[in-house]
């Protein structure tokens, strides 16, 4: 079975850009080679490997094209069918379906939900999760949803995550970006805002206009928060939409008869 893996490595290896980074491609059952239309087909536990970032489906799909330039011909897209995972440092990625256009630099992954998980938080999104490893970011669409290791969750439309390099070198969730009806739910309160701003290694979520944080009942009104999710702990600070000005409601305590 797996001999077809070295026969579809053969077959990208000599359509690929020399001077580019190799994908190879490893199929179970069946691999098909069509260069009548510029493609090869891997049937049966596909993966598709690039550098460090692999791709594995039960179906894939590899299209090629000549590039201007050099006169070679090299690989321009890639796409995966039904339970794709993609693996790359630190952080891997699932859904139904991945299309990965090279040329683009972009990787769309859609699933019920897709998913993007690192080691210390994962984010859901009914859309789609479209991943650019060159720009190390990934923006997730949709009913999207954040959860750490402590199970507090951020809900919003949209997220943007932002990755870098660590003091190891390795790949870690730098920041996120959160737009459109975001939501905090923690143990001890739920905050809302319009946009906001994820620090992973500090815990801390910034939050921006019409921020409302209820907690058990009290609610502060704002234009500005910083809720960290290791200790749950708030603080709102007004601005020019709220005149300057922070306004509370206070609920008072049944005194035990």
């Amino acid at each position: 079975m797996r001999k077809l893996a070295y026969t579809i490595l053969i077959l990208l290896g000599s359509v690929l850009n020399a001077q580019a980074q190799y994908i190879t491609l490893d199929a179970d059952k069946e691999v098909v080679w069509d260069s009548q239309a510029q493609k090869m087909s891997a049937i049966g536990n596909a993966v598709a490997t690039k550098g460090d970032m692999k791709v594995k489906a039960a179906r894939m799909e590899a299209y090629y094209a000549k590039n201007n330039t050099t006169g070679k011909n090299t690989i321009t897209e890639v796409h995966a069918y039904d339970n794709v995972v993609m693996t790359s440092p630190k952080a891997n990625a699932y859904g139904d379906t991945l299309d990965y256009d090279l040329i683009k630099d972009e990787i769309i992954l859609k699933g019920q939900p897709a998913k993007l998980k690192t080691e210390t938080e994962e984010i859901t999104a009914e859309n789609n999760i479209s991943y650019y490893p060159n720009q190390q970011k990934a923006i997730a669409l949709g009913n999207v949803q954040a959860t750490d290791q402590e199970k507090n969750k951020i809900f919003s439309q949209k997220m943007i995550a932002f990755f870098k390099k660590d003091a190891g070198g390795q790949m870690v969730m730098d920041k996120v970006e959160i737009y459109d009806n975001v939501k905090i739910v923690t143990k001890d309160a739920v905050v809302t805002a319009d946009k906001g701003l994820y620090l992973p290694k500090t815990a801390v979520v910034k939050l921006f206009d019409n921020v409302l944080i209820d907690q058990q009942g009290n609610k502060l009104k704002g234009d500005f928060a910083e809720t960290n999710l290791n200790t749950g702990k708030s603080r709102i600070i007004a601005g020019q939409t709220s005149q300057g000005r922070v306004s509370g409601i206070f609920r008072e305590k049944k005194k035990d008869k």
